[in-house]
Order: structure tokens, then sequence, then C-alpha cells
């Protein structure tokens, strides 16, 4: 009689079970409609302008443009430059001039602006920003916004001579706290009367039938349709349709059941990696090393003969090191984050190396995750 199989490789008897695990119980989430989506039509717009600090301390650029640019400021503000000679740009910069005006701001509303310098200013420490027409995109006429007031870089520069000099953040550019005024307000348009249309900020098929379902629990069925994996259209009910934004502030507080992606972000440049919740890593052998080699070159001067012309000869020595670190084949698997991150971290890799190792992972068909580089 043939005997059973008596393999006890316990990664073998135990991969479907880890796969139902994973499948069936893992936990879920809820986030409201209000954190996942935004109304249409309900939004922020960005404005932009060009403007002129002034007040540096021969900090400012050195640019001609940028005296040109003094030039037209002082005829807007009625003093006549006869000479350009005249003007010195050391202590002003032209600048570009943002800021974004939230849905629903009214005119008098005041909002935040930044300001980044055009040409060569070397700091806008101390700066005081002009009155700057801010505008909408695609060469709008419509001043939405006007900007003024002191520049706070949240930095320094200090030069001490002789190439000395201390310099803390980004001197460049900065911002000015509730530095602007909304003149006009952006038109904007939420509903047909019946209707509303809810944007996912992450669009999800998964997420918007988790809307919709969840709305419809609330407000019956038929109320909520989703319309593909970035929208949820929404019925507004005919109670609801005489206090719209309260209608909008009720859906907003709605929970949604969600899930986190299975997702790995990694940034190359800092190093840093995050790893999501529903990261699954197949039971799989991994072994990391790296090789390293150092050249040392070392000039070796012979001097010339006595009581002759010749030149000392000049030899280099070269020295090779070749560093090759011993490495074994460990055991990684996990079903959930913290597993994932207890088994990566035996490994006792840098996270450059883990980031070769996820890439690793995913070409073998035992990372369960997608990849993202920022």
């Amino acid at each position: 009689m043939r005997e059973a199989s008596t393999d006890r490789r316990p990664w073998r008897r135990c991969l479907p079970l880890a796969l139902t695990v994973v499948l069936l119980a893992w936990p879920a989430a809820a986030a409201r409609i209000g954190d996942l989506c935004e109304v249409q039509g309900v939004r922020g717009n960005i404005l932009s302008g060009t403007g002129i600090i002034v007040g540096l301390n021969g900090t400012g650029d050195s640019a001609g443009a940028a005296v040109i640019a003094l030039e037209r400021m002082n005829e807007r503000l009625g003093i006549d430059v006869d000479n350009l000679k005249e003007l010195s740009s050391k202590n002003a910069a032209v600048v570009n001039v943002t800021a974004v005006i939230p849905a629903y701001a009214k005119e008098g509303t005041r909002i935040d602006v930044s300001v980044h310098s055009i040409y060569d200013a070397k700091s806008l420490e101390g700066g005081t920003l002009m009155e700057t027409y801010l505008r909408g995109p695609g060469g709008s006429e419509t001043v939405y916004a006007v900007a003024q007031g002191p520049v706070s870089i949240g930095g320094f520069n200090a030069d001490a001579g002789g190439g000395t000099s201390v310099r803390q953040n980004h001197v460049t550019a900065g911002r000015i706290p509730m530095g602007a005024y909304v003149e006009n307000e952006v038109p904007s348009t939420i509903t047909d009367g019946e209707r509303l249309v809810l944007l996912l900020k992450r669009p999800d098929i998964n997420t918007a039938s988790g809307i919709q379902e969840s709305i419809n629990q609330v407000y019956g069925n038929g109320a909520a349709e989703a319309t593909g994996g970035g929208s949820v259209r929404v019925r507004i009910p005919p109670a609801e349709q005489s206090d719209l934004f309260g209608f909008i502030a009720r859906l907003d507080t709605i929970d949604v059941t969600t899930t986190a992606p299975s997702k790995v972000v990694f940034n190359e440049r800092t190093g840093t990696i995050v790893v999501g919740g529903n990261v699954m890593i197949k039971p799989c052998q991994v072994a990391h090393g790296s090789l390293t080699i150092k050249i040392a070159t070392t000039p070796q001067v012979t001097p010339a003969l006595s009581f002759t012309d010749a030149d000392p000869v000049v030899t280099e020595s070269v020295e090779l090191e070749v560093e090759e670190p011993e490495v074994y084949l460990m055991p990684v698997e996990g079903t959930s984050a913290g597993d994932v991150a207890e088994a990566l971290n035996r490994l006792r890799v840098t996270p450059r190396d883990m980031i070769s190792i996820f890439q690793a992972l995913r070409e073998a068909g035992a990372l369960e995750a997608d990849l993202e580089i920022m």
C-alpha cells in the first residue's frame, strides 16, 4: 500500500490557511464621506499674479527686467521716473504671488498668500509685498483678490564676509498669512435642483460602491448611484431641497466602510518606505548582500640622482580591497503590516536595500501589492 505524503515543510501546509485569513478576517475601517469626496462644483481655485517686494536690505534683484518692473510700479503709483539709471533694484525683488481661493469664499474673505522670487534676489527677508492683483488661470482679466503685506520666510541669511555665511531655510520664498482680500466671488454651480455629484478624491470602484450603499441605507434605495470609480450621483430628497447646504453637511458625516489599499510606496531620494495595511508577502526565502570594492591610490616619489638635472620619478601604488559579507537565506512571510515589518527587519538591511528587496519580491510573485515610486 502506498503511504501518504509526509512533506513536513510548514509553509506548504499553511499557505492556503494564510490566504483565507487575509481575505476574510482583515478588519475594515470607517471613514466619513466628507473625507473621501468633494461636491462637484465646490472646490478651491488657483490665483496668481506678479508683484514687487520692497524694503530689502540690499538683497534684491540685479536683473534689468527688475528695473523695468520697478518703473511700471512707480507709474502705477503716479511717480515719474525720467531716467531708468535712477532706479536701483537692490532693495526690491520681483516675485510670483500665488493663492488658493476656497469654495464659498465671499467678498472680504482673507486668504493666505505665497511669494517666490523670479530673478536673482538673494533673500526676501524683511520685505513687504506691494499691492498685487491676483487673477484666475488662463489669462483671466478678472481680479479675484488683492494681496499686500509683510513677508515671512521662516529663515535668515547671515554673511560674515570672507566667504563665510550661514543660511537657515529657503530665503527666496515666503508666505503672507491672511495677506489677500477676496474682491470677487468665484461663480459655481453644484446642483440642478434635484441632484448633486460627489467626486472621489482617490477614485476607486469599491469605495464608490461603498458610498452608494451607505447613502442608500440612510435615504432609501435609489438615493445614490455610483457612475464609475470616480463619482457618485446623489438625488436630493424633496424635503431637503430647501436646505441644500444642510443636506451636504449631513452627507459628509455618513460613515463608509473602506479597506486599506495593497500598496508599498517608497522614496529613493530619502529612503522612506510606507507599507499599506493590506500588503501580504507569500512564504519565500530572501538573501541580500552587497559587494564593496575599495581602490586607494598612493603617489610615491623617487628622488632624482644627486648632482643631475633629472626630474624626480613619481609612481602610483594601487591598493585594492574587496569586501563581501556573508549572507544567508532568511524565511520571509507576512499576512499583515506588522508581520511584514517584523519579517523584513530580521534581514537587518538599510531602507535603500529594502527597496530593492520589495522590487525583487514583486517580480518573484511573492509580494501581493502594488509598488509606487514617489
